[in-house]
């Protein structure tokens, strides 16, 4: 126990004017370790409830003996219990905050100047400052938080209240700034105010010595003139008014500092004291709670205008899809007011030329545009500035990708003074951010002139945010603008595809001079060959076929003729997948229709045909595979049936063009049905359809449960229909199906030779260098697809019969070739 001080708080204890009469000890003085301290003595009788252990401890047996205070400090040690009970009753809750706060100062403190006459405290203003100025504090801060939330002006109340506490002549209160570690801001008085209310800092000078050492060391001064103190001149209040200083820092609960309290009195007052301090700590305890709370509101008002803003952003970019410089003006104008900038610069980086240019430079409001109400409205320099890479500020960050945050931007070397050379405008305080997308840096924003202070660490943060939507909302608009102008290329290749593909009228002309044929012999039959006419007369032949069908009370003529021409002219020129193929599955299809009268409904009929007749539209002569394998564009689209959503896609571009929608005169519900079994039917050319199709179809006729009035049966029926339309060349005679052979291994050997080109080896049946291949891949082709296609066509509609009997001739003639090849190899080998 510190006997030193012990007998200090004994009389303090011992001269309580709280003090019960029968606890008055007789007070005597003697000396102990050379100082003169009180001595308490009191009769046995008088000690209290504890006294008969008091004397069985101490041997006290004298009423009238005096007490050591080793005795009393030894008997307050034993018996905490009575200590506990005396403070508890008899001691003022004043008295106990004042020991508090003096323990607590002897802990953080070893040594404490002294003042000049030696004071360390004085009791007059203790009640009514630690007490009930106190309360009164916190009630007003609460009020003070209601009505301005926001820290400067805490700190400011709290300033005022501590220094009306301590009695001084006045107050200066010094924050700091993230931005600036070495230095401090100086409010001044209450009537600089910012546009928020609050006290607006402005930067010391160097010479405030005593708050700059405070703010270093977080350690309470009080200074007056004259005093000798190593650490400041003599003459360091001498300049002023004020004769007596006593600074105390303002930190966070971890430590860091807020603001630096100067307070201070003039000649004519006292010195500051140790009390003092102990009043000026007392407050700086619970105003640091509102602090505290006012700082996390600020960070929280921050941090929901942050998000408002990013929302406004992600609104901007995707309903005000305007022009891109547009949509980034709204952007820039919102971040310059984000961070309470008076300009707002973006600087795109053209990578080609190396440099950076800007066409939306210095956006901000301007004071006609405040006043007004206008905020939105800006100020857009017209003229388009470039300079190159690592110049100025912005090249700087451009060529680095690190943020700059710049306190005096003429003072900065790197700060090219050319920009406001050429815009008039004078550059104090910049912050510089780069853009990334996808990792590249495509652009610069530049803050600058902060119009309170000097950009800090939070505008870092909310602008690094935005820095990030900027890049999303540029990304955005230059996709957007592409997309824009794809677009308009797009229109005119469809201008210029419709010029080229699009059947001249001559053409309609002459097939209208000509008339359409009452009669065609033969062109019903599943024999009829499409080599013996030209591809005019196909077409001619395409519209007696739709006619003798449908006939034209729904349909108009020109139209029709039209619409025919036009197929013909997008068939390409390819060995097997062209017009000529087009026109031989669309007879083929008339004639199952024509000889198998009511067993497709007339939509069905009209879809079947117009499906068969366009089923290859615009074909490559390259398969689906082929599609996927060279990532083609059409495969980005069509991930399956590539080419046959393609040859539907194309059907309906030919029906959208004037003139050439032979559907017109349909009504609407008849006109979406039409075009959805159209669909259908050109997708079930897929030959990799076929087989589950078939599969489907052949268990519902094995188990007897086909039924003709089930829509999900007649679908299946299409697609077998379809699929044998398409591979007729098979089931045609010998002579027809030779030719279609060749042409066909044509188109392979095509392929093949791409395949080739690729790296890629090709199958066998389209490697031109293995001819001996086309009659064992024909033999493979009739047996696995056109006979299982025909067997089942033939079950349901036994009118297709010859189409069976045909393709099984010339699969018998295929067997003897595939047979005489194998004895030539033989008779080779051998």
């Amino acid at each position: 126990m510190d006997t030193e001080h012990t007998p200090i708080h004994l009389v303090d204890i011992a001269t309580s004017p709280n003090l019960p009469v029968r606890w008055k000890p007789q007070i005597k003085t003697t000396h102990v370790k050379g100082q003169q301290i009180k001595k308490k003595t009191r009769r046995r009788n008088q000690i209290g409830p504890h006294s008969e252990d008091h004397n069985n401890r101490n041997d006290v047996n004298s009423d009238d003996k005096e007490l050591s205070s080793y005795q009393v400090a030894n008997y307050l040690q034993c018996n905490p219990e009575f200590l506990d009970t005396f403070i508890m009753d008899v001691i003022q809750l004043e008295q106990l905050e004042r020991w508090m706060i003096r323990k607590t100062q002897r802990s953080r403190k070893v040594t404490q100047p002294v003042s000049k006459n030696g004071r360390k405290t004085s009791l007059s203003r203790w009640k009514f400052c630690v007490h009930a100025d106190k309360r009164q504090m916190l009630q007003d801060l609460i009020h003070s938080l209601q009505l301005r939330p926001t820290k400067m002006h805490v700190l400011w109340e709290l300033a005022s209240c501590i220094c009306s506490a301590v009695n001084a002549d006045g107050f200066r209160l010094y924050t700091t700034d993230a931005t600036d570690t070495d230095g401090l801001h100086l409010c001044l008085s209450n009537s600089f105010i910012d546009e928020n209310g609050d006290p607006k800092p402005l930067r010391i000078k160097s010479d405030a010595a005593i708050p700059n050492y405070v703010a270093r060391t977080r350690e309470p001064i009080r200074f007056s003139k004259g005093d000798e103190d190593t650490r400041f001149d003599r003459d360091v209040l001498d300049k002023s008014e004020m004769a007596h200083v006593m600074c105390q820092p303002i930190v966070y609960p971890d430590g860091s500092l807020v603001a630096v309290l100067e307070l201070w009195r003039r000649d004519c007052g006292s010195s500051f004291y140790e009390e003092d301090e102990e009043i000026g700590c007392s407050y700086l305890v619970w105003g640091g709670i509102a602090i505290h709370y006012a700082h996390l509101n600020l960070v929280g008002l921050k941090q929901r205008k942050l998000n408002d803003f990013l929302l406004a952003v992600v609104k901007s970019i995707f309903q005000d899809m305007v022009s891109m410089d547009m949509l980034v003006s709204k952007v820039m104008n919102f971040a310059q007011r984000l961070v309470d900038a008076d300009r707002a610069s973006l600087f795109l980086v053209d990578s080609k030329s190396k440099e950076l240019y800007a066409t939306i430079f210095d956006i901000g409001c301007d004071e006609k545009t405040a006043k007004n109400g206008n905020e939105n409205e800006l100020n857009i320099a017209p003229k388009e500035i470039r300079f190159p890479l690592g110049t100025g500020i912005a090249g700087q960050v451009a060529m680095t990708g690190e943020i700059l945050n710049i306190v005096d931007a003429y003072a900065d070397t790197r700060f090219n003074r050319s920009i406001d050379q050429l815009t008039g405008y004078k550059t104090e305080s910049i912050l510089c951010m780069p853009i990334f997308i996808r990792g590249n840096i495509i652009g610069v924003v530049q803050m600058v002139n902060k119009r309170s202070g000097c950009f800090n660490q939070e505008d870092e943060e909310a602008f690094e945010m935005f820095a990030v939507y900027c890049g999303l909302a540029l990304h955005h608009a230059k996709l957007y603008d592409k997309i824009r102008r794809s677009e308009q290329k797009y229109r005119v290749a469809l201008e210029v595809l419709s010029y080229h593909n699009t059947c001249s009228e001559k053409e309609v002309e002459k097939c209208l001079e000509e008339g359409i044929p009452q009669n065609i012999p033969g062109i019903d039959s599943y024999d009829f060959s499409p080599f013996v006419i030209d591809d005019f007369q196909k077409a001619i032949y395409s519209v007696f076929m739709f006619k003798d069908l449908f006939g034209l009370s729904r349909f108009d003529k020109t139209s029709l003729i039209r619409f025919t021409l036009t197929v013909k002219k997008n068939y390409r020129r390819v060995p097997y997948h062209n017009w000529t193929h087009g026109f031989s599955v669309a007879n083929t299809m008339y004639s199952i229709i024509k000889n198998c009268p009511h067993v497709f409904r007339p939509n069905e009929c009209l879809a079947l045909f117009i499906g068969s007749l366009c089923h290859d539209l615009d074909h490559r002569g390259k398969n689906n595979k082929f599609m996927l394998d060279t990532e083609s564009p059409l495969a980005a689209i069509y991930s399956t049936s590539t080419m046959e959503h393609h040859h539907f896609n194309q059907t309906v571009t030919i029906l959208q063009q004037e003139g050439h929608n032979i559907f017109s005169k349909l009504n609407s519900s008849e006109y979406k049905q039409v075009l959805s079994l159209i669909k259908h039917c050109i997708l079930a050319t897929d030959l990799a359809l076929f087989f589950p199709n078939k599969d489907k179809l052949s268990k519902l006729v094995d188990n007897e449960q086909f039924s003709w009035t089930v829509a999900e049966h007649r679908m299946l029926i299409q697609t077998i229909a379809m699929t044998g339309a398409d591979l007729s060349a098979s089931a045609k005679p010998w002579a027809v199906q030779t030719e279609t052979v060749k042409v066909i291994f044509a188109e392979f050997y095509d392929q093949g030779d791409e395949e080739k080109k690729a790296g890629r080896q090709p199958i066998a049946m389209m490697d031109r260098e293995q001819p001996e291949q086309q009659a064992a891949s024909q033999l493979g082709f009739l047996n696995g697809i056109c006979i299982p296609c025909y067997t089942l066509l033939h079950r349901l509609i036994p009118e297709t019969k010859p189409m069976l009997k045909m393709c099984n001739e010339n699969l018998e003639r295929w067997q003897n070739i595939s047979h005489d090849n194998q004895k030539k190899a033989q008779q080779q080998q051998s």
